[in-house]
């Protein structure tokens, strides 16, 4: 039997609607700016993009990440069923352990990334991205077809605050209120996730992250937010914590190497472009949506994503094309992604090019404002933090 439930709010109205976290008022307390992002007014920076990133590399950051989607997974077909609906093989996952996966198109395009956690035997909690949140949702519903299992959105339920950077540990280890978690943090795994409580509420702490630094996602009810953010903040006024915007997130993301759908990610993208096809399981014995295009694989020639390093300080930035050579006519790729590396201290970008130009140390011409400026392919991720 199939027990999908369809309850969420209409898509229509929300994408029409300028929302707000639970904890804009917090955000217009510390001085933020804020931008729309997926139809959510969020905090892109408080002070200045440099300072919060070298905060999050050197100390620790706090993220407002309430714009992101949830959605619960339960029932007895629960593990199949995302077998089914997703690229990877979630049925595998122990208790208390996450994993990056793909929610694909039948023609093999990616509709989303996600962060699928495992919280019991048969209960999954899935997390989408904001701007994909009902395609998202509209997509694992439909797939719901057949199986015993429900599928609800309880993305306004959760507030999401993450904790990232090298003192994210200690923070949260002083952080008042946080109580009955069922792992010790210390000894926790990345991707793991485990229970807790916060005043005496349910709260979910995660070690995952979008920064390429230690840290920790919290899952908790949206009333509970304020109260969670401050005691977070004083918990870090001593080391070295500082609120963080959208800005800071996307250079220290891309610093990392994970790529950002509508950038590096598209539903006309095939994970082997992206460099994803690793987290694509055809070793599945069932079939999956989207598994015979996957299968195919891409048109010949198919471009593929690769990093780009250069000199100066000149940064090519999203949509900026990239040449062969000084004189070449037509372009043979497009950056996705670009920024001079705060931490590195020199241009990096990810980019799609022709497959001829993917082989590491190969040169080619960034259109920067109209000057061709020349660039390295190199792997990625460009920073990896030391552990």
């Amino acid at each position: 039997m199939t027990s999908a439930d369809s309850s969420t709010p209409d898509s229509t109205d929300l994408l029409n609607t300028e929302r707000f976290s639970p904890l804009h008022q917090a955000h217009v307390d510390a001085g933020a700016s804020f931008t729309d992002f997926a139809g959510w007014q969020m905090p892109v920076r408080y002070s200045s993009d440099l300072a919060e990133h070298h905060a999050v590399r050197t100390g620790a950051g706090l993220f407002d990440l309430s714009h992101m989607a949830e959605i619960l997974v339960e029932g007895a077909d629960a593990a199949d069923y995302l077998d089914y609906a997703l690229a990877g093989k979630l049925s595998v996952i122990e208790l208390w352990q996450a994993k990056y996966s793909l929610l694909l198109a039948e023609n093999g395009g990616i509709i989303d990334d996600l962060v699928v956690y495992r919280l019991g035997d048969t209960k999954f909690l899935v997390v989408a991205n904001a701007g994909n949140r009902f395609a998202a949702f509209d997509a694992l519903h439909a797939r719901a077809e057949g199986f015993a299992v429900s599928v609800v959105d309880q993305s306004d339920e959760y507030a999401l605050i993450a904790v990232q950077g090298p003192n994210a540990l200690a923070i949260l280890d002083a952080t008042e209120g946080v109580a009955d978690l069922g792992t010790d943090l210390h000894f926790m795994k990345y991707y793991r996730i485990t229970d807790a409580s916060f005043l005496g509420q349910p709260l979910l702490v995660a070690r995952t992250g979008y920064t390429g630094e230690d840290g920790f996602e919290l899952y908790v009810e949206a009333g509970r937010a304020r109260e969670l953010w401050d005691a977070l903040t004083s918990a870090g006024a001593d080391k070295g914590l500082v609120p963080a915007g959208l800005a800071s997130r996307d250079t220290l993301r891309l610093e990392a190497g994970m790529p950002l759908y509508g950038h590096e990610l598209t539903v006309n993208t095939f994970p082997a472009q992206a460099g994803l096809g690793r987290v694509v399981n055809l070793g599945k014995e069932n079939d999956f949506v989207g598994r015979a295009a996957i299968e195919a694989g891409p048109e010949a020639g198919a471009s593929v994503l690769v990093g780009l390093i250069a000199a100066g300080k000149r940064a090519g930035r999203a949509d900026y094309e990239i040449f062969r050579s000084l004189d070449a006519e037509t372009s043979d790729g497009v950056i996705t992604s670009g920024a001079l590396s705060p931490t590195l201290g020199y241009p990096i970008a990810m980019a799609y090019v022709t497959p001829d130009l993917a082989r590491l140390g190969t040169e080619v011409y960034v259109d920067v404002r109209g000057t061709r400026l020349p660039a390295t392919v190199t792997s990625l991720p460009f920073y990896k933090r030391v552990k």
